[in-house]
């Protein structure tokens, strides 16, 4: 039996640690304020299992960075059924806190009327794309529910290190240029393909720089949804004195119509890495701009979104 002063029976006792003061010190970890709006991602492009696996890893991510979030999704393309629209799945955010606010009052307690957005949407897009954020626009005008809407993923450095982990995936560049090892496949110029006309070229272009950094290869922009685009780039690049290309898709995937990613790849002649897909910079990324939107604290230390 112990006392207040130590073990009666002589054994050691395991006393808490003091918190460690200074800049050493441990933080404290972010949790989602209680009522927090939601984030909502929405989610371009035709669902299908693929797109919600997806969507579905990105919310878990985020939710990992913060736990308590709120997070949903909601698809542009949905049918209500199995796949919720944007404009629904706003639309019944705003019912559930309008309910919440209705069963505290019935249950006597003093609360004041709903203020605020009830939800943050955040695009899953890596770049802007002005149809496809027309549309976001109008769903959420659509719902009639108090929210915001954020900015797109990028351009941002952590999107320039999941293209340069998807080359390498596909063995068109070193994993690490640390390493003093050659792959034999290793592109030395790049193209950028993305979708959303010229801003969007003009967007990845900044993403583009960092990557070329990393890989000390010239990389370029083009848009996949320009007739005639990544076949020009592709003329620069071996103009240039690049042989051996390589297509990085600047795209998350949804995004992108069918078949549009096969034909670039004929039209470059050259081989291509993956989209970016669920990698956890889209998660970490639609957190910051969740976060951002809100005024509250980043998670993580990683690099502030723009």
């Amino acid at each position: 039996m112990s006392s207040p002063t130590g073990p009666a029976s002589g054994l050691p006792v395991r006393m808490p640690r003091p918190r460690q003061p200074g800049r050493h010190r441990r933080p404290e970890p972010v949790v989602a304020p209680e009522g927090a709006p939601a984030l909502v991602l929405a989610v371009p492009g035709t669902p299908g299992t693929a797109t919600r696996s997806l969507a579905e890893e990105a919310i878990s991510i985020a939710r990992s960075e913060l736990p308590g979030l709120d997070a949903r999704i909601g698809y542009l393309d949905g049918d209500d059924t199995e796949y919720p629209t944007l404009q629904t799945v706003l639309a019944h955010t705003a019912a559930e806190r309008a309910a919440r606010v209705g069963q505290a009052r019935a249950a006597g307690r003093e609360v004041a009327d709903p203020d605020g957005s009830v939800g943050v949407v955040v695009p899953l897009l890596a770049g802007p794309d002005n149809a496809l954020m027309r549309r976001i626009r109008q769903a959420v005008m659509d719902s009639q529910a108090p929210v915001e809407l954020s900015d797109v993923l990028g351009p941002h450095p952590l999107l320039a290190e999941a293209l340069h982990v998807r080359l390498s995936e596909a063995g068109l560049a070193r994993a690490d240029r640390a390493r003093l090892f050659t792959v034999a496949t290793a592109a030395d110029g790049i193209i950028l393909a993305t979708v959303g006309g010229e801003e969007a070229v003009q967007a990845a272009g900044i993403t583009g720089m960092l990557l070329a950094a990393r890989l000390a290869v010239p990389v370029m922009a083009a848009a996949l949804d320009q007739e005639g685009s990544v076949a020009a780039i592709a003329e620069q690049l071996r103009g240039s004195g690049s042989v051996q290309l390589a297509l990085a898709p600047y795209v998350i995937g949804p995004e992108v119509a069918e078949g549009l990613l096969d034909s670039a790849v004929k039209e470059a002649d050259c081989a291509s890495a993956e989209a970016l897909g669920a990698y956890p910079a889209i998660g970490k990324l639609a957190l910051a701009q969740y976060t951002a939107a809100l005024g509250i604290p980043q998670p993580s230390d990683g690099a502030p979104v723009r």
